[in-house]
């Protein structure tokens, strides 16, 4: 059973990750197939819409921490090719259809999505807080989100699909025997477009979007490096072993008060 699956529906494709015992995490197989389905669905000049989507109770839940543990490397392996869907080099849209829990990495393909579809049960989270030295502080910003919104999303609260409708990050909440009719009635309406007009379009809306500043992405930088590398992987290794972590925090207990800063940071 491959842990990626696909469907043609004419010139829509369904992309379906298939891990479901592990709620779709992000193992080295699966992002190098996810890769080469989207380099795939990039070239075929017969497809025009994909539909992003999970089997079981999660759409994604993030990167495979037993992997990371076993390999040492935070963060999973990475796909052996371009992943155009990940790089930003996919013209074609792309509509998730959130079934289950979208967490960490799993929440940021969502993100990455053109248009977006939720099961009433879908759960969110920003994980990066609770496994990086630097919580996901550009989620919300890129979503447009009110400072004390974003500021929750960057610090690992969970968010129901309701709320995430209410706060315009969904475009759908339908109950989950209705998520793919309704993910593929929005990709039969992209269709009904001029070609040129749905990929134009898309692309305008990209570019259009938010995104960090060299300055932030520089301060960014420096704050992964501010503090206790070892927490890093302990956070892996107590959330493998369902266990409550157990944290370190800085090796010099002053670089607490030793932020980096915008200025510091400058050119």
């Amino acid at each position: 059973m491959a842990v990626v699956e696909t469907e043609r529906h004419g010139q829509i494709l369904v992309v379906r990750m298939n891990r479901p015992e592990r709620l779709n995490a992000l193992n080295g197989e699966m992002r190098n197939l996810l890769a080469e389905t989207w380099a795939g669905f990039r070239r075929d000049d017969a497809l025009e819409v994909a539909i992003f989507t999970g089997t079981g109770r999660g759409f994604c839940a993030g990167e495979d921490m037993k992997e990371s543990l076993a390999d040492g490397a935070p963060g999973g392996r990475r796909p052996t090719t371009e992943d155009p869907f990940m790089s930003g080099a996919l013209e074609k849209p792309v509509i998730a259809a959130v079934n289950g829990f979208a967490m960490g990495g799993g929440f940021m393909l969502v993100e990455r999505t053109d248009l977006r579809v939720a099961a009433h049960e879908a759960v969110f989270e920003v994980s990066e807080a609770k496994r990086w030295l630097l919580g996901g502080y550009n989620h919300g910003h890129l979503a447009n989100l009110a400072f004390p919104v974003a500021m929750e999303m960057a610090l690992g609260f969970r968010f129901t699909a309701q709320r995430f409708y209410e706060l315009g990050f969904l475009n759908r909440v339908v109950a989950a025997d209705a998520l793919m009719p309704s993910a593929l009635a929005m990709a039969e309406h992209l269709l009904t477009l001029p070609p040129a007009a749905r990929v134009n379009t898309v692309h305008m809306m990209r570019q259009m979007r938010p995104a960090p500043s060299a300055e932030l992405r520089r301060l960014a930088k420096a704050l992964h490096e501010h503090g206790a590398k070892s927490d890093l992987m302990e956070s892996r290794a107590a959330f493998a072993e369902k266990r409550a972590p157990r944290f370190k925090g800085w090796d010099d207990p002053q670089d607490r008060y030793r932020l980096p800063t915008l200025d510091s940071v400058r050119d």
